[in-house]
């Protein structure tokens, strides 16, 4: 979650100039049992019992012939057991089907509508002066998810182009699509041999203040500042524009609950738990303007308008200070505030609310507009000073309470306290810093790294190991170890960090010949990062081998990770691999 200083606070505050007032007064019409108009003079949408068509601003419609407006869910992704028929029903998506709509509330400031489904309610907040609207959803009787999101899919003539926190340009087009082959799921090789794909367009969810899709005259753009609901940690990706590839339609999503790049997602959701609100925002196209609202919009958060059943003005902070148990402090860990006493990955945690920050070059940490509950707080290395620590630091039990800072203290984080051998790559669960690694989303990079490769620790360079592995062969470190080492220690361990896995893979990880260990997909959950144009990261896993000492020897050693397995794009997306003495 984003934070505010003292100072950014007090700019927020001299650069908010309010609108000038024009006669635009919101409004709900009701056309039949299963059809309204709503808006206000700038903008107004007609919705019917599934869609929303003919959005009319600046006197077109930007919906055209394309589908409009929706929310749809899927349900829970199979585990890597799933049976075929799991699978099966995993696949299906299902709209949400407005049965009734209504004034859910009206003051002087706003209009809320709301639109029900038996799943739930969508309600749409609009203001006189605004193009757009604030949007949120109360949550009835949404099944066991996977996936959830609402969506509009806008005409193709008039929106040209996505833009996301790393990627902004022209989407593909329809043509383009039709001339190429496709190679796997929205994807698309063409005569050139580049790739077109919609996973391109791909960001993490916490780093985007604004995202969408615009063209000559106008812009739609999703502004979500606070982002409590999402699902998972600081490496929670999603898919957030692209071109529908059957029918042409520019598709800006609103993943409140996705799953487009997590091993699995499962999640049972409380009644009333409200997604929101976020704004949807129109304009000429500007990005510079869609920019400067997000800042305002991140200054007014959270919104002080917006009354709830929920606990979303019911508000606190927590701070501390993570040392490291050999006396470090924990400078630039990854901070992640979830659930009590866990039982899943950050990235998969999604029934509740979650908060992510970073520790300063101290260890210290503070998180502001934390929603009173009792949480987990989880910390773990993000590369820099403490890219060796394996370990990760968790606390339960941590309580906050409206307006009210929970201060931790001093907190002692233990490390594996080991004596390292060598390293390759900082512990981040990123694959930043290989070759490759954090390059641009694009389709069938790992294509381009190598099938054999060496790697001398103390003379190569990180950028010298590649960022995933998939092809048959054999990646080697050769390392020398002296005899005193060897006599002074039982055994080593193999630490294993992959930022992602893609199943159709598996290695035999061997010490001069000796196997010490495996990384197969039986054992290892499968993410699609390295199959949708992932480079940075998927769903992070972490092994341990033990190494006997009798397997090594004085002088030339060599641990080799033997490629047995491969499958096209598939593979292991690498963090860190850590040869240390027991």
């Amino acid at each position: 979650m984003r934070l505010l200083s003292v100072f950014s606070a007090l700019a927020c505050a001299a650069t908010h100039v309010a609108a000038k007032p024009v006669n635009s007064v919101p409004f709900f019409t009701t056309v039949s049992d299963t059809e309204h108009i709503i808006g206000n003079s700038l903008w107004n949408i007609t919705i019917g019992s599934t869609y929303g068509t003919k959005l009319y601003y600046k006197n077109k419609d930007i919906v055209g012939d394309a589908v409009g407006h929706y929310v749809s869910y899927r349900l829970s992704r199979p585990s890597i057991h799933a049976s075929i028929t799991d699978k099966m029903i995993e696949g299906a998506l299902a709209n949400l089907n407005w049965t009734s709509a209504k004034i859910f509330s009206q003051t002087n400031e706003y209009l809320d509508v709301s639109f029900s489904a038996k799943e739930g309610d969508m309600h749409w907040v609009i203001y006189p002066n605004l193009a757009g609207a604030y949007q949120y959803f109360v949550n009835r009787a949404l099944p066991v998810l996977g996936e959830f999101r609402t969506l509009f899919r806008l005409d193709n003539t008039t929106f040209l182009n996505g833009k996301t926190n790393v990627k902004d340009g022209a989407l593909p087009t329809l043509a383009e699509i039709a001339a190429s082959t496709k190679v796997q799921d929205e994807t698309w090789q063409k005569a050139d041999g580049t790739y077109i794909t919609k996973y391109d367009w791909t960001d993490f969810i916490r780093d985007n203040s604004y995202y969408g899709v615009y063209g000559p005259g106008f812009g739609s753009w999703y502004i979500y500042p606070g982002k409590d609901e999402y699902n998972g940690n600081h490496l929670k990706q999603e898919l957030m524009v692209h071109r529908e590839s059957s029918t042409g339609d520019v598709v800006q999503l609103n993943m409140l609950h996705g799953t487009h790049f997590m091993a699995s997602a499962s999640d049972a959701f409380e009644v009333g738990k409200t997604w929101g609100p976020w704004l949807w925002y129109l304009n000429d196209g500007s990005s510079a303007d869609a920019a400067k609202r997000a800042y305002d919009e991140e200054c007014n958060f959270p919104y002080s308008w917006f009354k709830s059943d929920t606990n979303y003005q019911s508000r606190g902070s927590v701070s501390g200070t993570l040392k490291l148990s050999d006396g470090r402090p924990a400078a630039g860990a990854a901070i992640f505030l979830g659930d009590n006493r866990p039982n899943e990955t950050a990235l998969d945690m999604g029934r509740y609310n979650y908060y992510t920050a970073y520790a300063d070059s101290k260890g210290a940490f503070s998180i502001p507009n934390v929603r009173s509950s009792v949480y987990a707080l989880q910390a773990w290395a993000n590369g820099g000073k403490i890219g060796d620590v394996t370990t990760v630091y968790l606390q339960n039990d941590v309580t906050v309470t409206r307006g009210k800072e929970t201060r931790l203290g001093a907190l002692t984080w233990t490390t594996q306290s080991r004596k390292q051998i060598w390293q390759i790559g900082s512990i981040d669960r990123k694959s930043v810093g290989f070759q490759y690694g954090g390059a641009a989303h694009q389709h069938a990079l790992v294509a381009k790294c190598p099938a054999n490769l060496t790697y001398t620790p103390g003379v190569s360079k990180d950028s010298d190991w590649c960022f995933g592995q998939s092809a048959l062969g054999s990646w080697d470190v050769s390392f020398s170890l002296p005899a005193e080492q060897l006599k002074s220690n039982a055994s080593a361990v193999v630490s294993v960090s992959l930022a992602g896995y893609s199943s159709g893979v598996s290695d035999v990880i061997l010490m001069n010949g000796v196997q010490v260990g495996n990384l197969t997909s039986a054992s290892i959950p499968t993410d699609p990062c390295m199959y949708r144009s992932g480079t940075t990261a998927g769903e992070w896993h972490y092994f341990e081998f033990n190494v006997p000492a009798s397997t090594m020897k004085e002088g030339k050693n060599t641990l080799r990770f033997q490629c047995t397995r491969s499958t096209l794009w598939h593979g292991f997306m690498w963090d860190s691999v850590l040869l240390e003495w027991a």
